[in-house]
């Protein structure tokens, strides 16, 4: 019976890992020493977020994205701890919003402001107290705005209702207190009706957030679990760990049974540890390794043997921590489908690493970018904590693209605005014909700015590519991102061409419309 290899159909079969120059690199960035274990690094389209070793307390530094190259030592920071920082997250809904939280027991909420920092931030917009130990994790709901979770080395999670005016709060909305030891790892399902945990205990729970009921509980003895991630909306979930004799592992659970793995698969034998990011556009899963300088990457699929090994991105430089760029702030003329920061304390460098899909088109590729979640949250504060569920506003990553159903489209009333009765200058003469005419023309003018004015601003919120202005961008630094600003441009010079047009044709019209009013006047 011969052999036949099988093999599987897909796009991204051949991504591979890009690191960045070394000019688009963070150098000189103090890395903090801690031992814990966290990715120390937040990112989103403006900012790089990144815990810093600091005497004396905590601090993380704010760096704008676009200002790489060597860091000043005197750089401002955000320095409001009493204790190390242990984690930092930026609010998904707001780019100048960002939470930490600390070994002081506390956690802040910091305004970013929009200019370069210029001097250190030591006082919080608002400061959560309700922990009794160091806290070690937070996170924000997926969809609704202002609902902040953490857990602590007390064994709770607490969930915190941030639309309030109090710039202290000390009771938070929810405190769930069913784990038995220090909480690893918290995920979210994709609108954010369920919460999985991993445990020291090595279980994890299902959990409706609300209520605090733990919905299902797997203890596997031949996985101990460290990190769980929900995988989109594939009714899986994906944990990382170690197996019975300490090779890290990493297992796919089905949401609905969580008694045993669906897939346990040993990776290797080194000890640390392994921190799953999963891409649901793609349906894509990359496992990164503390300690390590490679980033593996799977695909996850529906049947049988859901975890599709692709490839693997080597580098002799091992990471510390890692942050991930939103979806919104891809360079999608480049293809990259994903990016990551690698935090290299060794160097006191913080090194770009992009995930590209090869292609030869530079247009963009509307297969490898779907609708994606947005920076518009679905879902107000109190209206999740009554019970409501929705699932994330999507936007489209197509340059020039506008948010899709985040705003109430309101009906146009120009029409009604200018009515003209044509039956009202039959029986007058024909000088005052001209004078209508005139007139007549004047409201079609002011008309047609009317809608200029408004397809200007159309094309204002049109040039609003992923949250990024052309009117107040940086001078572009690469050849992809000078092509697309010639590319808008040459679209902009093409649409002033056909409104020049549009314009010489209405003016012979209306000469020609006098002249014959003229005529017919002289006739009669």
């Amino acid at each position: 019976m011969s052999w036949h290899p099988q093999y599987r159909s897909s796009k991204f079969r051949h991504v591979y890992g890009k690191p960045a120059s070394k000019e688009k690199c963070y150098d000189g960035v103090p890395i903090t020493c801690s031992v814990h274990d966290n990715h120390f690094c937040a990112v989103n389209p403006h900012f790089i977020a990144v815990v810093t070793e600091c005497a004396g307390g905590g601090a993380f530094l704010v760096i704008p994205i676009h200002q790489t190259g060597k860091l000043d030592p005197h750089y401002p920071r955000v320095c409001g701890h009493k204790g190390n920082v242990l984690d930092i997250k930026w609010n998904p809904f707001d780019d100048f919003v960002i939470a930490s939280c600390s070994e002081d027991t506390t956690v802040k909420i910091w305004d970013i402001p929009k200019h370069l920092l210029n001097r250190n931030i030591t006082s919080a917009r608002k400061e959560l107290l309700g922990h009794a130990r160091r806290v070690g994790l937070i996170e924000w709901h997926p969809t609704a705005s202002n609902i902040l979770f953490s857990t602590g080395y007390d064994y709770k999670i607490m969930i915190w209702n941030l639309d309030t005016e109090e710039p202290v709060i000390q009771n938070p909305v929810k405190t769930i207190g069913c784990h038995k030891d220090v909480i690893l790892s918290m995920s979210f399902n994709t609108n954010g009706s369920l919460l999985a945990t991993a445990c020291r205990d090595r279980k994890i729970r299902l959990i409706e957030p609300r209520s605090g009921t733990v919905l299902q509980e797997a203890s596997c003895k031949s996985h101990r679990v460290n990190k769980v991630l929900f995988l989109g909306n594939m009714k899986k979930l994906l944990s990382t760990g170690t197996s019975r004799w300490n090779n890290r592992q990493i297992a796919l659970w089905d949401q609905g049974d969580l008694s045993v793995p669906l897939v346990e698969e040993d990776l290797d034998g080194s000890s640390g540890l392994l921190f799953p990011f999963y891409d649901s556009d793609t349906h894509m899963l990359y496992v990164v390794g503390k300690g390590d300088g490679n980033i593996r990457y799977y695909e996850i699929s529906a049947e049988k043997p859901y975890l599709n090994y692709l490839m693997e991105y080597r580098s002799h430089l091992p990471q510390k921590g890692i942050g991930i760029m939103p979806k919104r702030g891809l360079d999608v003329s480049a293809c990259e489908i994903f990016r990551f920061y690698k935090l290299i304390p060794v160097k006191n460098l913080i090194e770009p690493v992009s995930m590209i899909v090869p292609r030869r088109s530079e247009s963009y590729q509307e297969d490898i970018y779907p609708l994606t979640a947005g920076a518009q949250p679905a879902l107000m504060a109190q209206e999740w904590l009554n019970g409501i569920n929705k699932e994330p506003v999507l936007v489209s990553l197509r340059p020039g693209s506008v948010i899709l159903n985040s705003l109430p489209q309101f009906p146009e009333k120009e029409s009604s605005q200018w009515p003209i009765d044509s039956n009202r200058y039959q029986d007058k003469p024909e000088r005052m014909a001209v004078k209508e005419i005139q007139k007549q023309s004047g409201i079609q003018e002011r008309r047609g700015q009317k809608k200029e004015e408004g397809r200007l601003q159309e094309n204002r919120q049109m040039w609003l590519s992923n949250g990024f202005d052309v009117f107040d961008c940086p001078p572009p630094k690469t050849e992809n991102e000078l092509l697309q600003m010639f590319y808008r441009q040459q679209e902009e010079i093409r649409r002033l061409r056909e409104l020049v047009n549009q314009r010489n044709i209405q003016i012979k019209q209306l000469e020609l419309e006098i002249k014959n009013i003229h005529t017919d006047s002289d006739r009669y």
